[in-house]
């Protein structure tokens, strides 16, 4: 898109006063790049890639299963891990590991998480993608304290942040040591994911590593002769930026930790030169010739992925999308690529036998550049194997939402203001005042908009996208979502249904500087 052309269509979606508002060369040049982010360089050299085997996240098992549901337990703390090749780097992790152990639920059965705080800062949980009751969601300001810590404190950073004028100690439900949450399971199979979500400190915390899978299986998915077991991979994309002691870079703008937020060259997001592939740079995995599943997350900080398979097999489509955010879609939809932005997942099966043995099957991101421009790489076997995997015509029931059940319409502006930075609907963000009241059990209309690229996430409730800037739903749209990918100078139309749980939520951007400098927002179903 060029500079013409994005004014035309800015002066359209967003109105004059909008592109003002953002105005200024730094914003004119990430307005037509259309892809957020600066680069945070390494210290110290990089290995090659495809040298490191792909890990899978251990799964993490029940301490106790009973008629209530199943019992987990996850221990925040600081551990030395190996990322880089014979390089030790502190991570702040869950369990002891980056990414953290992966959590697997059904649905219908309830699943109680019980996390305990050995880290040196307060830590909030969050289940992106979980359809989960206002006290387990994980609220900015649902702190767990550091065991040993005194009495929850009024946080400073809320009352010295520029829109964030500080709340009354009671607003802040801080709790000591452990804080338990409650996972009904009233949801269809799905990959979901949880990270760290504390106020003004969320792209540092999954930085360091607070995040870790959450799969959710039931019995439509289990029906379906889909790829299973060792052929089943969760694959979480990051990227990442090393000091030359090994440690992780990242460019706070209070070194200790008092003030939230980054310095201001990387408002507009942190990009790493370093890709992670489940915590290993540019990893190597050995294939069978073979259907294999591939639970795709994004969960960098503010890069933007646009992954394709180099070679492509004979007669391209050679990602076939199952899922989405919130489940498996109707039908596959094939892809020669997909884009994928933070916090959004795409499950696609991927057959193997397509190449000829010894082939090596580069995973790349055609938004890269450099070193970020390649992923990992999968070398396909020449063993003979047993493949009884297919992906059927048919994957699921999906209701589709109607929008003349829309009860309300409502409009969600996404900014940068010269006064207040990021902000929604013009302002940044102030915990307990909530821009919309939806009522529970109904239907709304919610229209975002954008002047640079936000990814919009919606706590509680997954919603379909019915519209791009008045036209049909894009090639990635596809089944229900709870994080949509807005590029500069677009609007995007979705239905959000809100079932089950009344309370206070959140919607934000998921790159994480941008939320971290105040664009989030509250709404209370009632």
């Amino acid at each position: 898109m060029n500079r013409r052309r994005f004014l035309g269509l800015g002066a359209s979606v967003l109105g004059a006063g909008a592109l003002a508002a953002v105005a200024g060369p730094s914003a004119a040049r990430l307005l037509v790049e259309g892809r957020p982010g600066r680069l945070l360089s390494s210290e110290l050299d990089l290995p090659e890639a495809f040298q490191v085997p792909l890990p899978v996240p251990p799964v993490l098992r029940p301490v106790l299963s009973d008629a209530t549901g199943d019992h987990y337990e996850i221990t925040q703390r600081v551990a030395s891990v190996e990322i880089l090749p014979g390089v030790r780097t502190e991570a702040w992790t869950y369990g002891g590991t980056f990414p953290g152990p992966t959590v697997v639920t059904r649905s219908g059965r309830a699943a109680m998480v019980r996390h305990r705080n050995e880290l040196p800062v307060p830590t909030v949980v969050h289940v992106h993608g979980g359809h989960t009751p206002a006290d387990s969601d994980g609220y900015p300001t649902d702190l767990l304290l550091p065991v040993g810590s005194a009495a929850p404190p009024r946080p400073a950073p809320m009352a010295d942040m520029p829109g964030m004028p500080g709340m009354p100690q009671t607003e802040v439900r801080a709790v000591v040591g452990e804080r338990t949450h409650t996972y009904p399971g009233k949801q269809r199979a799905a990959t979901l994911w949880y990270h760290d979500h504390r106020m003004g400190f969320t792209g540092l915390g999954v930085w360091r590593g607070l995040a870790g899978f959450h799969l959710v299986h039931d019995e439509e998915e289990d029906a379906l002769p889909l790829p299973r077991g060792e052929r089943d991979l969760p694959l979480l994309l990051t990227d990442r930026s090393f000091a030359a002691d090994g440690s992780f870079r990242y460019p706070v703008a209070d070194p200790a930790l008092v003030e939230p937020g980054v310095t201001d060259a990387y408002m507009n997001g942190v990009l790493g030169d370093v890709v992670l592939v489940n915590g290993a740079p540019w990893p190597r995995l050995d294939t069978d010739r073979a259907h294999y599943r591939l639970r795709l997350l994004n969960a960098s900080n503010a890069r933007l992925y646009r992954l394709a398979l180099d070679p492509q097999p004979a007669g391209g489509d050679a990602l076939v999308q199952i899922g989405s955010d919130g489940g498996l879609l109707a039908a596959p939809v094939a892809h020669d690529a997909i884009e994928i932005a933070p916090g959004e997942r795409f499950d696609v099966v991927v057959d193997f036998s397509r190449y000829p043995a010894g082939t090596r099957v580069r995973l790349l991101n055609r938004f890269g550049e450099d070193r970020a421009a390649e992923v990992m790489c999968f070398d396909v076997s020449s063993r003979p194997v047993d493949d009884d995997a297919r992906v059927p015509e048919r994957l699921s029931t999906v209701e589709e939402l109607n929008a003349s059940e829309a009860v309300a319409t409502r409009d969600f502006r996404f900014r940068r203001s010269r006064k207040d930075g990021w902000t929604i609907n013009g302002r940044p963000y102030r915990p307990g005042h909530s821009l919309a009241a939806p009522a529970l059990g109904t239907v709304e209309r919610w229209r975002f908009s954008s002047d640079v690229h936000h990814p919009v996430h919606v706590h509680l409730s997954h919603f379909q996208v019915i519209g791009r800037n008045g036209e049909d739903p894009g090639p990635w749209d596809a089944g229900w979502k709870d994080t949509v990918d807005l590029r500069p100078a677009e609007a995007v139309e979705v239905l959000v249904s809100f079932g089950d749980y009344a309370g206070t939520y959140m919607l934000h951007c998921h790159n994480l500087e941008h939320e971290d400098m105040a664009m989030m927002a509250d709404f209370t179903v009632r």
